[in-house]
């Protein structure tokens, strides 16, 4: 599977999440922000890290990179979409994704291990089940998700993880931001695309505290990668 990694300026991960998926077996291919191909990725993840300085807003002048049009594009025709952390602003900004991210509730970057449970079936969570918890790292300063109806969301099974501690309970001590809900990921309506505030690349090594995120990326390996979609996916 080949699995591109966009590129902005200001990226931090992109290298993380390009070895973190050569690592679970797939094909990473670097994807330039100026550029609209695609070059035949069978899907995409857009990392981490600061997008264009986060000038104006986190995302803000990514969503209107030529590789996003493209992205649309792919992720219109079902083509699996996933935005880790700064990738996540910018598929809330592009209109990819419901909701917005905006500053911590202590207006204090966050950097620790997290625990998140999983919520919802989609694409992305092929590897996983509903109520399975994940230890994943977070590391951010604007990762509180806001939304008008967050109810109506998971009903929709939009939710795609929340903030909890180990034993899977959803405490405000295990919310790192002040999330609505705790929500740590949501998806959209097909749940292709989804975008999640922890950061999966980080724990792909037991050498790095955890391998729980590979239960995440290794959704693109063949057999994984179907589980959850209300549509087939259409990638010609």
């Amino acid at each position: 599977m080949r699995v591109g990694v966009v590129q902005f300026p200001g990226s931090c991960d992109e290298r993380d999440a390009a070895l973190a998926l050569a690592t679970i077996g797939a094909e990473p291919v670097l994807l330039w922000h100026g550029e609209a191909d695609l070059r035949g990725v069978e899907a995409a993840v857009l990392p981490g890290g600061f997008s264009y300085g986060d000038y104006l807003r986190c995302g803000a002048i990514a969503r209107f990179a030529p590789v996003m049009g493209a992205l649309r594009e792919f992720a219109g025709r079902g083509g699996p979409v996933l935005g880790i952390c700064n990738g996540f602003q910018v598929l809330c900004e592009a209109g990819l994704l419901p909701g917005a991210l905006t500053r911590n509730a202590n207006l204090r970057f966050v950097h620790r291990e997290q625990h998140v449970r999983v919520e919802a079936s989609g694409f992305w969570t092929g590897g996983c089940r509903p109520g399975d918890v994940l230890r994943i790292p977070v590391k951010h300063g604007e990762g509180r998700y806001v939304h008008d109806d967050p109810d109506a969301l998971a009903d929709a099974g939009q939710v795609l993880a929340r903030y909890c501690d180990a034993s899977g309970e959803l405490t405000p001590a295990a919310n790192p931001n002040g999330s609505i809900g705790n929500i740590a990921g949501v998806t959209d309506a097909a749940g292709n695309v989804a975008g999640l505030m922890p950061h999966p690349e980080h724990a792909v090594d037991a050498l790095l505290g955890s391998t729980d995120g590979q239960r995440l990326l290794g959704a693109v390996l063949p057999g994984r990668s179907t589980r959850g979609l209300s549509a087939p996916l259409r990638l010609a």
